[in-house]
């Protein structure tokens, strides 16, 4: 009855309302005839105009400035993905992607292949618009990076850090100059001075990516390591060194004179003595007030947001470029790392996510590779980007075999300080809105970026593979007695403390060795470098705390990767796991009409493409109860997988059983790990007889009912039907093939049932 009349009080409510509005217009046509006979204005006059076909409405809408504007930007983040994806899939940062994605929408393919596409989406009226957004991502983006540098890291390992670091400066920095010498007469623009050119051209030489080498080291697992530390610690103080030298670079070439060069960079010397000195220990204290998620309100950071520009602003106005002030605005800030973490979270999405591909788009259509359209003009590519790889990987090599490091530390170090990426696009960038480089010169120096950061992964790998190295883990490993390995992967610390409640009542409890390895991963796209160690040590707490109470010894691993299931199986399969425990988590694609077509999409995805190229069926979703990435770890892991539907999990008291099909023999693995290593009670529903009738398995029955009287029996259909039969079991036990049988067969039971443990035997199956 309530329903029905807020049903009707809709209805009456809504109708009047319209009754209204049509009463009132009626009434205002009334008086119509005594405003429209007044002499109108021009916008009067075309308020009385012939109103426009409704097309006609849209093609003028389509081409206003803010809709275009909203266009591009669609087209860029669509193209961004697509790109970043596939180059994540071959084994590349997604900055790669992101960039050739940017040079994709310019005229070097777009605008080649479909001129009047090109013209439509980024007509030239159109790209201030674009510069402005993209330059406000930029400042935002080395606000953070400047937040990434640790001035107290830095002073504590300053020693080898700094002698490489600089000298990773200053070699390639030589070596650009003296290319500019041979470069300057045929690709210096008109009015350029030698010394304006090669200045920029030495910095465009010297520059490391620190956000890219941070995320190389944390997928390869070097963050806790000697070589990760050291990699770190150059980067971070190469970005200093270069950024200081780039203001002083841009100083001298807009200043025009030796003099108001000197003067501009006095000026911006005391401007960093202030925000160092004086500046960052005032808001050292505040961020010692507010350090915390909830105490850090939207005043405070409106406080720094007015920091952060107003140190771009300043720096604008000395002549050094508003980004190095945004970058000194991050060297600044409160030291506290949960603080610099909350604000990085609060900045980095829209930094990074939204802002940074207009800019790669930007710089695409900026760089026109058709215009090195003569073999000379390639041959001059070739030598930038050969004196790039030879000054930075081999000199930074070179000096840190020479401060005392292997040749494989050293050769690592020189690789991962000629990754260039993002922040050279950057200094070029730069360069040529100030004119010192011609569109032919900075289109080579991004190709040389896109190269030397492409290179790096490969590079490592090589070094990798010249230089083996035997780890303690490897070499333990040999010695000691190999039993049952378990491997939980998990997502939300809950759910790994649930999985290892069960696999604790699987393994047996070795005073020798931990069985069970705890994996957290965590996507690198959506992981900032400064993050991680806090991250891993949120992640584990709880699985340390239960193992602690449960008495379980474990392993527990962490690391940041690009694609979580294949880094999943390629742990599994390197470090011969026996049992790989999953959650199901809970597919996005079901539920809605959207969701259903997106996962209809789905089935094209890269990954299905390519397991139909080697000849495998796609990943499915078929149910919503297993998500499709828990689906694809079944399919393609090397060893057992489990996949664990958590209700509240507990223990595993009382556990249901049901065999329905003749391979669910190997269940039998799964019974006599309960029986031995739990208490759990264990009903088992076998209407085909598949297990009773096994001669073998019934001797195994019986021989564990002897050892621990009453505890597995079998039950018929007229148990199960009983209302309460599920509520009194804590898990039930299925193979894979089973559970599809029973998705098809019993949606009754699914409604029910308390949480499930889903096994698909591997090839190599467990051992009983």
């Amino acid at each position: 009855m309530k329903k029905l009349i807020k049903l009707l009080f809709y209805i009456i409510t809504i109708g009047g309302f319209v009754l209204f509005v049509y009463w009132i217009s009626a009434k205002g046509r009334i008086l119509e005839p005594e405003k429209l006979s007044v002499a109108v204005s021009p916008i009067g006059q075309l308020a009385q105009a012939e109103e426009p076909h409704i097309l006609q409405n849209l093609l003028n809408n389509l081409k206003h400035p803010l809709s275009k504007l909203v266009l591009q930007i669609i087209t860029i983040l669509i193209a961004a993905r697509l790109f970043g994806m596939f180059f994540l899939k071959i084994g590349q940062p997604m900055v790669v992607g992101e960039i050739v994605a940017g040079i994709a929408l310019g005229p070097s393919l777009l605008g080649y292949l479909y001129p009047s596409a090109s013209i439509f989406l980024f007509p030239l009226e159109s790209l201030p618009s674009l510069q402005l957004l993209s330059q406000i991502g930029l400042i935002l983006f080395m606000f953070v990076i400047g937040m990434d540098i640790d001035l107290s890291a830095l002073r504590n390992r300053a020693s080898d850090a700094i002698i490489i670091s600089h000298a990773s400066i200053v070699i390639p920095f030589a070596m650009g100059m003296g290319l500019a010498y041979y470069m300057y007469l045929q690709f210096a623009p008109a009015n350029i001075p030698f010394h304006s050119f090669g200045l920029f051209m030495g910095i465009a030489m010297s520059i490391t990516a620190f956000p890219v080498l941070a995320r190389i080291i944390q997928e390869r697992g070097w963050t806790r390591t000697r070589i990760g530390t050291m990699a770190i610690t150059c980067a971070a103080a190469d970005d200093i060194t270069a950024w200081c030298l780039l203001a002083v670079v841009i100083a001298i070439a807009q200043a025009g004179s030796i003099a108001g060069a000197l003067m501009t960079v006095c000026i911006a010397i005391l401007y960093v003595l202030f925000m160092i000195l004086v500046l960052k220990p005032f808001l050292q204290r505040i961020g010692n007030a507010y350090p915390t998620r909830e105490t850090l309100g939207r005043g405070s950071m409106a406080f720094f947001f007015l920091v952060l520009f107003s140190s771009a602003y300043i720096t604008e106005l000395i002549g050094i470029h508003a980004l190095f002030g945004a970058f000194i605005a991050g060297v600044s800030m409160p030291s506290n790392m949960n603080f610099r973490k909350i604000i990085i979270e609060k900045i980095e999405d829209v930094s990074l996510v939204l802002l940074l591909p207009l800019f790669f788009a930007y710089t695409g259509l900026r760089t026109q590779v058709n215009s090195l359209n003569e073999g000379n003009l390639w041959l001059s590519c070739g030598m930038v980007i050969l004196i790039a790889v030879a000054g930075k990987f081999i000199g930074s090599a070179a000096v840190a075999r020479l401060v005392g490091h292997n040749w494989k530390d050293s050769l690592s170090l020189g690789a991962l300080m000629n990754t260039r990426g993002l922040m050279e696009l950057v200094v070029l960038n730069i360069g040529y809105d100030m004119g010192i480089l011609t569109p032919e010169v900075f289109t080579m120096f991004v190709l040389m970026a896109l190269v030397t950061t492409f290179m790096t992964g490969p590079a490592l790998s090589l070094i990798g593979r010249i230089f083996p190295e035997i780890t303690v883990k490897q070499i333990t490993s040999r010695i000691v007695e190999t039993g049952n390995k378990i491997l939980i992967s998990f997502g939300p610390a809950l759910t790994g403390v649930r999985l290892l409640r069960l696999a604790g009542e699987i393994s047996p409890k070795s005073e020798h060795q931990e069985n069970i390895t705890a994996l957290h991963l965590t996507l690198g796209t959506d992981m900032h470098p400064i993050h991680a160690d806090s991250y891993a040590q949120e992640s584990f707490q709880p699985l340390l705390d239960e193992a602690k109470v449960s008495g379980v010894k474990i392993e527990t691993c962490y690391k940041v990767t690009d694609d979580i299931e294949q880094e999943i199986l390629e742990i599994a399969d390197s470090q011969n796991y026996d049992l790989i425990l999953i959650g199901s988590g809970k597919s996005i694609y079901k539920g809605s009409l959207l969701g259903s077509l997106i996962g209809m999409v789905n089935i094209l995805s890269f990954r299905n493409i390519l397991q139909m190229i080697k000849g495998r069926p796609p990943v499915i979703q078929k149910d919503d109860l297993i998500h499709e990435k828990a689906r694809h770890l079944i399919e393609n892991a090397p060893c057992t997988v489990g996949v664990f539907i958590d209700k509240d999990f507990e223990k595993a008291g009382s556990i249901f059983i049901p065999v329905l099909n003749k391979k669910d023999a190997f269940i039998l693995t799964f019974i006599k790990k309960f029986i031995n290593n739990s208490d759990a009670v264990i009903e088992i529903f076998d209407k085909e007889g598949i297990l009773a009738n096994n001669t073998a398995v019934n001797s195994e029955i019986n021989s564990m009912n002897d050892r621990k009287p009453n505890t597995i029996r079998f039950i018929g259909s007229s148990e199960i039907e009983q209302n309460t039969f599920f509520e009194k079991h804590q898990l039930i036990l299925v193979s894979y093939e089973g559970w599809e049988s029973l998705v098809k067969n019993h949606r009754a039971w699914i409604k029910k049932i308390p949480s499930s443990l889903i096994i698909k035997p591997g090839k190599e199956f467990m051992p009983i």
